[in-house]
């Protein structure tokens, strides 16, 4: 028995002529038998040499053809490319091909599409075989606790994805984690493979897919601004090192929590390089809660409330944008079909209430740390992440923490939330919005808390100092709606206890070995 197999780039012509030839010669001879094997343009080059190597050949283009020795073991023998097999069907079967270069080019295209779709059958195949694997840090947290029903009910990563879960947290955590997992597994959901929990740092992140970092776990001691921001780096470095040598190379890392979101963003990403570009900060607890404040003074459902942008830091000094925000199915003398929608500012008559009374309020709840509670905290990572995958609602504004590229004028190297769009398993940072723009003055107070407190917590800054406007006196209308920062709130009250977050001291609680600091 005679088997070839027939090797080439998907969109190769020549592949696709010598495909047709061989499918040929199986159907009609009934010894003649091929194996196909294709590779997407951008690898086939680094497929082929491997090949070569490893049975001692020497080919360069599209396709390659070898003979299986069935009969005999051993390696194949090597017969070329479309033109050695061409020769070689004349000779020995006396057939030859017609096809036409025109159709060559269009088989050659179907095959590339072929290609990409059974690779992403083989993928989805994979993601039922192994499942998807979502690590949660500091998971005896409440917003851990409040998680968990959202991603086992199958909306987040679908119903076809199943998921194991690893709970990450210090060993006084455990008994806790256990009561944890037997009440997950009570759920009874038929997308969780296996929910588990894990101490020993050295095998934190394993074949992470998903790692959602939640606030630390606290004990309080005394501390001035900047030993709270430098507190953040031991954990961050720690958490860095893991996922760079644990992770899967493909691993999304989402940030939530209530204090210096931005800062520990940003130290994950300088601390895991490899895979900075898949780190994000979460953004829309602080965007819910202001769709919250402003849906009960129109007396209607926050959910009829979009695209309110969030700009600056998440936890801390932002600013709130209602420029872009549109109420729909609001009850008023002008209706219109679902899609319909209103400007918000032209359905607030009270210019000061926005100024004063809903920023007072937005303050309040960053102040006292209740704007990303549990319930709130698991909902806006679960929306996040339920976006990363699948995309955000067409035409919709997303808040998302991401590291500036200079867009909108913001300083390169600081992690800022800006209006995004979710598409394609990545987002797209919205750029095109008109009539967006911030002032300079504003722009520079957000920016100069996040450049000092990443300056300060590196130690390349001793003092934190909260900007202050040259100008004192001339508050303008879009300063009132900052949002106050960690600095503002800390600083005000004297002799604050602040919380001192996990160091490498306090990771003694969890089992095995740490990185030295």
């Amino acid at each position: 028995m005679a088997k070839f197999v027939i090797a080439g780039r998907a969109d190769c012509p020549y592949y696709a002529k010598t495909e047709l030839l061989a499918d040929y010669l199986q159907k009609n001879l009934p010894d003649f038998r091929i194996h196909k094997i294709t590779q997407r343009p951008e690898v086939w080059e680094d497929w082929l040499k491997d090949v070569c190597e490893k049975n001692e050949w020497s080919h360069k283009n599209s396709p390659i053809i070898w003979r299986e020795l069935l009969d005999r073991g051993g390696k194949g023998l090597l017969l070329g490319g479309y033109n050695e097999f061409l020769e070689h069907a004349q000779l020995y079967y006396d057939v030859t091909s017609s096809m036409t270069t025109e159709l060559m080019m269009v088989i050659a295209q179907e095959n590339l599409g072929a290609h990409i779709e059974k690779e992403q059958e083989e993928e989805a195949l994979k993601t039922c075989i192994n499942p998807l694997q979502v690590w949660i840090t500091s998971a005896s947290a409440p917003a851990c606790y409040n998680l968990i029903p959202i991603l086992t009910s199958g909306e987040v990563f679908g119903m076809h994805t199943e998921i194991s879960i690893t709970l990450f947290d210090n060993k006084q955590a455990e008994e806790y984690l256990k009561s944890l997992v037997v009440e997950t597994q009570d759920l009874a959901s038929p997308v969780l493979r296996s929910v588990s929990i894990c101490t020993k740092v050295e095998e934190a992140f394993c074949q992470a897919h998903v790692i959602v970092v939640l606030d630390e776990s606290t004990d309080k001691e005394v501390f001035t601004l900047e030993d709270c921001l430098r507190s953040r780096v031991p954990l961050c470095r720690l958490y860095g090192y893991l996922i760079e040598k644990n992770a899967h190379e493909s691993v999304r890392v989402i940030v939530g929590g209530k204090t210096f979101v931005n800062l520990k963003t940003v130290l994950l990403m300088r601390y895991a390089p490899r895979v900075a570009h898949n780190i994000i900060a979460v953004a829309l607890g602080v965007e819910g809660e202001a769709k919250a404040i402003l849906a009960r003074k129109l007396k209607t459902a926050p959910s009829y409330i979009k695209d309110v942008i969030i700009w600056g830091n998440i936890s801390g000094n932002n600013y709130v944008d209602l420029r872009k925000t549109r109420v729909y199915r609001y009850e008023s003398a002008i209706w219109g079909p679902l899609h319909y929608s209103r400007p918000l500012l032209n359905l607030i008559f009270d210019s000061e209430w926005v100024k004063r009374e809903f920023v007072a309020t937005l303050k309040n709840l960053t102040a006292t740390g209740r704007q990303c509670g549990g319930i709130l905290a698991a909902h806006s990572i679960a929306t996040t992440l339920k976006y990363w995958y699948h995309g955000s609602p067409p035409g919709e504004i997303v808040s998302l923490g991401i590291l500036s590229e200079g867009q909108f004028g913001i300083p390169k190297g600081i992690v800022f939330s800006m209006p995004v769009k979710f598409e394609n398993g990545t987002w797209m940072v919205l750029t095109d919005l008109k009539d967006i723009e911030i002032s300079e003055q504003i722009m520079t107070r957000m920016t100069s808390d996040l450049i000092q407190e990443k300056l300060v917590a590196l130690g390349d800054k001793i003092h934190f100092q909260p900007y202050q406007s040259e100008h004192k006196d001339l508050v303008p209308d879009e300063e009132k709606n900052l949002v106050m920062s960690d600095a503002d709130f800390l600083n005000r009250i004297p002799q604050t206890t602040f919380e001192k977050p996990q160091s490498l001291e306090f990771l003694n609680g969890f089992e095995g070995k740490t990185v030295e600091s």
